[in-house]
C-alpha cells in the first residue's frame, strides 16, 4: 500500500526554498479549495494572481482534454495552431506586433531585457547597455531578472550580478530622470508593484518614463506579469494609464493556472530577435496555447472586465467594514482585484502571522512584504465567497490583534 503523503514530506524531500502552509490542498472548484482533511478554504490568493477564472473552470478543463487528445508537444522546430491563435488574439488586442512565448514571467522578462540590449547593439550602440529598474520591484528569479528586481534580499547572495543595472525610486520622476541617460537601453517597470507592496504607479510617472525613453532612445518595458489579463479591470494595465510601452511581458493569469508566459513587442524592436538569438523548449506548446486562447476569449469581454471593477468596489467596501470594527489597516490600495492592505504601526511585521491565522480560519491570502496583506482572487469570484472570505479574515485579524495585546 502506498505511503500517505504529508506536509512533513516537504521538509524531507524538497529544496527548502519555500515555507509552504501546514496543509496540502487536494481539490478545488471556483474560489473554494479543500485540503487532505477536507477542510474548506476561500481562495483570496488565486495562486498569486494566476487562477484568474478560479479553479477547475469547466471550459478550460474541456479545452485541455480536447487538446491533450490531439497534440502535446513538438519543440520549437515546428509551430502549432493553438499558439498562433493566441498570438493573433494578443496582437489584435494590444499595442504589440509580435509575440514570443515561454513558460513563466521570469522567462518573459529575461527575454525582454535581452531584446533591449540586442536592439541597442544592432542600432550600432554596443555601449548603450544600461538598464534602469526600480527599487522594491520584482521581475523574477533568474540572475538577470532578480538583479533588475531591486530587492537586495533576493540577489545579494548570488554575486557577482549582471552589470549596468541601476535602480531609481518608484513613482519618483526626478529619481528616474537622474538615472536615465544616453547609455540606457531600457527602462523596466511594473504598472503596479505587486511583491513590493501593491503600489500603483501614478499616470504622470509612467508618462514621464515614456517621454524619457523617447528622449534617450531607450525601450520602455512594462512588466505586466501580475497586472495583466484583466487583473486591473482592463485587459492590460497600460490601457488604463494611456501609456504604451515598446515591450510588455505577461504570464500568470494568461494560462489560468497552466504555465505560459509571453513577451510582446512592437515591430521596430521585435525584428532584432532573429533565428537563433533566443529560444525555449517548452514555450509556445499546444497545450498552453489552447488554454491561453480560451482564457483570453473568456476574460477579454466587456462583461468580465466590468465585473472586475464591480468586485473591486465590493471587496473594498467589505474591507472598510472590517476597518470600522478593527483598526488593522492604515491604507487600502491597488487596482482592480490586486489589492494591498498596509498594516497599522501596531501590527508592523505581522503580515505572515495574519496569513497563517487566516488559513486557520479557512481563507487563503497573500503577503507583499512583512507588513502588507495582498489579495488576488479569481476575477469571477462569487460575491457570496467574498462575504464569507472577509468574515473569516475578520476572525483571523481579531485573533492576531488580541495576541498583539
Amino acid at each position: 500500500m502506498p505511503q500517505a503523503i504529508t506536509r512533513q514530506n516537504f521538509d524531507q524531500w524538497m529544496l527548502p526554498v519555500y515555507a509552504p502552509a501546514d496543509f496540502i490542498p487536494v481539490r478545488a472548484k471556483g474560489s473554494r479549495l479543500w485540503d487532505q482533511q477536507d477542510k474548506e478554504y476561500i481562495d483570496f490568493a488565486g495562486g498569486i494572481a494566476v487562477n484568474a477564472l478560479g479553479h477547475c473552470h469547466p471550459q478550460l478543463q474541456q479545452v485541455l482534454i480536447e487538446q491533450s487528445a490531439r497534440l502535446w508537444h513538438t519543440g520549437n522546430g515546428y509551430t502549432n495552431e493553438p499558439i498562433l491563435g493566441v498570438a493573433k488574439q494578443l496582437t489584435e488586442a494590444t499595442f504589440a506586433d509580435r509575440v514570443f512565448f515561454c513558460n513563466s514571467g521570469a522567462e518573459a522578462n529575461e527575454a525582454a531585457l535581452k531584446l533591449a540590449r540586442k536592439y541597442a547593439h544592432d542600432q550600432g550602440n554596443p555601449q548603450k547597455r544600461g538598464i534602469v529598474a526600480f527599487k522594491n520591484a520584482f521581475h523574477g528569479r533568474t540572475l538577470f531578472t532578480v538583479t533588475a528586481g531591486g530587492q537586495p534580499a533576493y540577489s545579494a547572495d548570488f554575486a557577482p550580478l549582471p552589470p549596468d543595472i541601476s535602480h531609481a525610486r518608484f513613482n519618483d520622476i526626478e529619481s528616474a530622470r537622474a538615472a536615465i541617460n544616453s547609455h540606457t537601453c531600457a527602462v523596466i517597470v511594473e504598472p503596479v508593484q505587486g511583491e513590493g507592496g501593491v503600489i500603483p504607479a501614478s499616470a504622470g510617472f509612467l508618462q514621464a518614463l515614456r517621454e524619457l525613453c523617447d528622449q534617450h532612445g531607450a525601450l520602455l518595458i512594462f512588466d505586466e506579469v501580475q497586472t495583466g489579463v484583466g487583473r486591473t479591470g482592463a485587459l492590460y494595465a497600460y490601457m488604463k494609464y494611456g501609456v504604451e510601452p515598446d515591450v510588455m511581458t505577461t504570464a500568470k493569469a494568461l494560462g489560468g493556472g497552466f504555465p505560459i508566459g509571453a513577451m510582446l513587442a512592437k515591430e521596430h524592436c521585435a525584428r532584432v530577435m532573429t533565428v537563433g538569438t533566443h529560444g525555449t523548449t517548452y514555450g509556445g506548446n499546444p497545450l498552453a496555447g489552447a488554454i491561453a486562447g480560451k482564457v483570453l476569449s473568456l476574460i477579454n469581454t466587456p462583461e468580465t472586465l466590468a465585473g472586475v471593477s464591480e468586485r473591486e468596489q465590493y471587496f473594498r467596501r467589505g474591507l472598510a467594514d472590517i476597518m470600522q470594527r478593527l483598526p488593522v489597516f492604515s491604507e487600502v490600495r491597488g487596482e482592480g482585484l490586486l489589492i494591498g492592505c498596509q498594516l497599522t504601526e501596531r501590527l508592523q511585521g505581522k503580515a505572515k502571522a495574519i496569513s497563517l491565522a487566516a488559513a486557520r480560519q479557512g481563507v487563503m491570502v497573500l503577503i507583499a512584504g512583512a507588513s502588507v496583506i495582498r489579495f488576488a482572487p479569481a476575477l469571477n469570484i462569487p460575491f457570496a465567497d467574498i462575504d464569507e472570505g472577509l468574515n473569516r479574515l475578520a476572525q483571523a485579524l481579531h485573533a492576531v490583534v488580541q495576541e498583539a495585546g
